[in-house]
């Protein structure tokens, strides 16, 4: 069994731990003192939260299991609540931790009771889903959801470690996984151009956790999320490139209803950020026909219908990069490099989502 650490810097650095079989590592993540453990996890999946528990009691802690609903729909100010009177009744104290188990949204609301409970406690993120492990689960981001919008609430609490138990791949759906690559696909444009060579020399690898180069693009895609928010954990600079083709994506969630996956969304928003690019003059078409390209051949969508365009205008306003009146999208003016385009012209902006109803 080969293990891999990946350290996030910053206030309170941390590792991701990475590798097949390695449920056993995750007591020391927790650490000395803790007394009980809360696991979150969804209640559709308890054979993928009883290993987890079962480590956490061999190792001596006293686990409080903590079923949620599936996916977006635990992420409601509601489920918060009912998580905290929880952690009241088993008496979480601050010396104490919490585990999320299971997708990004387990996580993001893990991460989030964490954060508001007793002004703060311990969190470790086990996540079980590709884009759990490559995205959400990595960075300390924590929040829920409200109708106005996507994680407009929330805090920044960096877990105490981040495990990534690649056995639990096997079980995720095809659809889910491929899903998760759209979040690999964004780290190669935006820092890492070796993951799009890896992904278009064996796309179909690239859709199978048993693929070639699976656990490459894995472990790239989160040092480039820990290179990151370890010099910009609160998103004040460098952290925003994260959101790259996130502005689009999220409204179109928004008008979904979050029946769409986040992978699937974020795929449709690249090739907006793509076209934005390309009709502000800073990236040639090859750029954006190479986006197209790659997502593609591994499945993901690329376009989005045309009469949705006014409710998505709207929902943008919200978008949480946005400053005063001032719509701000991340954009490419190269491969791996990046920069804010802020306040474009509706022009623009129309001509771009014309390309993507396409």
């Amino acid at each position: 069994m080969t293990v891999s650490r990946i350290k996030v810097h910053g206030d309170a650095p941390y590792d991701v731990v990475i590798g097949t079989g390695v449920l056993g590592e995750l007591p020391g993540l927790l650490g000395s003192g803790v007394r009980t453990v809360a696991v979150i996890h969804p209640a559709s999946l308890p054979e993928i939260a009883r290993p987890v528990c079962g480590a956490i009691e061999a190792a001596g802690y006293e686990v409080v299991p903590l079923p949620v609903p599936d996916a977006e729909r635990a992420k409601t100010v509601e489920v918060a609540a009912q998580l905290w009177s929880a952690f009241g009744r088993y008496g979480i104290t601050r010396s104490d931790a919490v585990v999320g188990v299971g997708g990004g949204a387990t996580t993001d609301l893990a991460g989030f009771a964490a954060a508001t409970w007793l002004r703060g406690v311990k969190v470790v993120q086990v996540p079980t889903t590709l884009l759990g492990m490559v995205d959400a689960a990595v960075g300390g981001k924590t929040g829920i959801n409200t109708p106005e919008g996507k994680n407009l609430v929330g805090s920044f609490h960096p877990p105490a470690g981040v495990l990534c138990d690649l056995a639990t791949l096997v079980s995720v759906p095809r659809d889910d996984y491929v899903g998760g690559l759209a979040e690999i696909i964004k780290g190669g444009f935006i820092a890492d151009p070796a993951i799009l060579a890896l992904i278009e020399d064996d796309p179909a690898g690239a859709r199978l956790p048993e693929g070639r180069h699976t656990r490459e693009l894995i472990e790239r895609k989160i040092q480039i999320k820990a290179d990151v928010v370890g010099a910009d954990l609160r998103e004040g600079g460098l952290r925003e490139i994260l959101n790259y083709g996130h502005t689009l994506a999220h409204a179109i969630e928004r008008v979904e209803e979050y029946r769409m996956r986040h992978g699937e969304a974020v795929a449709i928003g690249m090739v907006y950020a793509a076209e934005l690019s390309r009709l502000d003059g800073r990236i040639g078409a090859d750029v954006v026909d190479r986006t197209r390209s790659i997502l593609t051949s591994v499945g993901l969508p690329v376009s989005y219908r045309r009469d949705a365009w006014p409710e998505l205008r709207d929902h943008m306003r919200l978008d949480k990069k946005s400053r005063g009146a001032k719509l701000r999208f991340v954009v490419l003016d190269d491969l791996a490099k990046v920069s804010p385009l802020e306040d474009p012209p509706e022009a623009l902006l129309e001509a771009a989502y014309e390309e993507v109803a396409r």
